[in-house]
């Protein structure tokens, strides 16, 4: 790499010349890259390995003994299966680099983590309250939901937006708020839609979820301790939604025991001709997260050993599923989509039919009732966070 004299120290005599870097510098473009070949490259020596469903996740194993550690930038979480493990594997690390041990896990990322006795707490509290504050809605009433049950609002609703860049902003905090907040991934899934081109009514639907939020504001993501014995993902779709482009909403909730691990909230890329089509779509994007988390705990030495289920609430999608017969009413259907019977047919995932009543998706797809939409909000692990904080085998590194 090479870069231009700085001003200052350039050579009057070899004013062409540019300058060699022998190793990158804080805050190019190189910089991240090298860091974590540096990085990763030392791990290797301790013995570790890289795993290949998550390049930021390392894993050491010698015997009984497991040590985790999840890098991501400079910021690092580091877990052993003993306290004197976990000791031994910092002072490796303070050898090689500078290095600050924070204790037990606390605060990563903006994501406050709180355990009590069993169960662990992900919440991101201040991060809501800066929201709200930054926005000019720390005062406002709280609501109930986060969208009301009305149809989803067209793009062209409503006169455009003088200024877009706070909604965008808005648009773009919101998204990271959902890495600890599920039950608000639909509503904000339906503002990020018209990011490109905001209207008035398009505005007050963010300032819904605002007015939810400062209802909510101690509400996270529990974690309880429990034995990884099966996958259960629970899909839906809202078939033709959208009002402008007549495409479907999709949306899955991935339970690892008791622990909800992963989901989604999407608008579909094409239009379904069927509501069938529609909940087969999404019956494959769940059968490829748990294809990834079944290599995932494959790697961290926890392999799944029962199939992994996929509940889904129409009848026709189910029986898409399993039935290799082609006909005229699914021949339009992609191939690709039909990796599902082959992870059926292998048995690694098995699809079943759940009640619309037992359908926790319904919050990634739609508006719902208050009551039922706190039932499955519940149902997600969103609950209040306020709770005593207790001691763990959990340790941050900050560099």
């Amino acid at each position: 790499m090479y870069c231009s004299q700085p001003t200052g120290f350039a050579d009057p005599a070899l004013l062409d010349h540019v300058c060699k870097l022998n190793k990158s510098l804080y805050e190019m473009k190189q910089a991240p890259h090298a860091w974590y070949s540096r990085f990763a490259a030392y791990l290797l020596t301790l013995g570790f390995t890289e795993a290949k469903s998550d390049t930021s996740l390392f894993i050491y194993r010698r015997g009984t003994e497991t040590v985790y550690l999840l890098l991501y930038v400079d910021d690092i979480v580091l877990t052993a299966s003993s306290q004197q493990l976990l000791l031994h594997m910092i002072a490796a690390l303070k050898k090689e680099f500078a290095m600050k041990d924070l204790g037990p896990l606390h605060h990563f990322l903006g994501v406050a983590v709180q355990q009590h006795r069993d169960t662990l707490i992900l919440s991101q509290r201040q991060y809501t309250l800066d929201i709200l504050d930054r926005h000019g809605m720390s005062g406002c009433n709280p609501c109930s939901t986060p969208v009301d049950t009305c149809a989803k609002v067209s793009a062209y609703a409503g006169p455009p937006m003088d200024d877009p860049t706070a909604y965008c902003s808005l648009a773009g905090a919101l998204q990271y708020l959902t890495f600890t907040r599920p039950d608000i991934a639909y509503a904000v899934q339906q503002i990020c839609l018209h990011m490109h081109d905001p209207r008035e009514t398009h505005l007050i639907a963010a300032k819904g979820i605002l007015r939810y939020l400062q209802g909510t504001i101690s509400y996270g993501l529990v974690i309880p301790r429990s034995a990884p014995t099966q996958l259960v993902i629970y899909t839906d779709a809202d078939w033709a939604g959208c009002p402008d482009t007549r495409r479907s909403t999709s949306g899955y909730a991935v339970f690892l025991g008791g622990s909800l691990v992963s989901w989604s909230s999407k608008r579909q890329p094409t239009v379904s001709r069927s509501s069938a089509e529609a909940e087969y779509r999404v019956v494959a994007n769940g059968v490829g997260e748990a294809s990834w988390l079944q290599q995932l705990l494959q790697e961290l030495h926890h392999p799944l050993k029962t199939a992994s289920l996929i509940y889904c609430d129409n009848v026709s999608a189910v029986y898409l599923s399993t039935n290799p017969v082609q006909h005229q009413r699914t021949k339009h259907v992609e191939i690709d989509l039909h990796f599902v019977r082959e992870r059926v047919t292998i048995g690694t995932v098995r699809v079943l039919h759940v009640p619309t009543t037992s359908q926790y998706t319904d919050v990634f797809t739609k508006g719902l009732p208050s009551s039922v939409f706190m039932e499955f909000r519940s149902s997600l692990n969103v609950r209040p966070s306020n709770v005593p904080t207790g001691q763990a085998l959990w340790a941050p590194i900050y560099l």
